[in-house]
């Protein structure tokens, strides 16, 4: 939830794109949808079919269904493609994709943390927006690399479970120039 809390911060109040990149379990898109207007529209890139069906099955009452939301556009296929397909579009993009830019379950998410995958998030982005990414652990080159890459950047720690389970970092990165 601190993802999209974080993210979406400072989305405008009117008519705000946000991109939501993997749906898991579907809190962030939750999330999401609690903190944006009405007139908001929320894309997911969700790569794997499952996954969504997961969500409209037993997975959908503990977020309160989100795919049900209006506001939703649902995409099934790979962020990347939706990043590269979608030059100044959103105020933000949220990535929820593995486990960070540091700890990959599959080597090719790697692409996504790497200066191209970078690049093409900040290309995404409208003037001003925000790139935030939930990672399991802090990464200070990361940050260096996003700086390097345009944004001003930090790193938030978050703890899951209501403020009582483990620590995360979400990197929030807001494009500069």
């Amino acid at each position: 939830m601190a993802l999209a809390t974080l993210g979406c911060r400072d989305v405008p109040r009117r008519a705000p794109r946000v991109l939501v990149g993997g749906l898991g379990m579907g809190f962030t898109l939750r999330a999401a949808l609690d903190v944006v207007s009405p007139d908001a529209v929320v894309v997911v890139s969700e790569l794997m079919p499952a996954v969504v069906e997961w969500n409209r099955g037993p997975l959908g009452p503990l977020a309160a269904h989100p795919l049900d939301d209006p506001r939703v556009r649902l995409e099934i296929g790979d962020v990347r493609d939706a990043l590269r397909s979608n030059r100044a579009a959103f105020d933000a993009v949220l990535l929820d994709v593995d486990n960070g830019p540091d700890a990959f379950s599959a080597a090719t998410n790697a692409s996504l943390y790497n200066d191209d995958g970078i690049a093409a998030a900040r290309d995404a982005l409208k003037p001003a927006g925000t790139l935030a990414v939930w990672s399991v652990r802090n990464d200070r080159a990361f940050v260096t690399r996003l700086k390097r890459a345009g944004f001003q950047a930090t790193a938030e720690s978050a703890r899951g479970h209501s403020g009582r389970g483990a620590r995360h970092t979400v990197f929030v990165a807001r494009k500069t120039g």
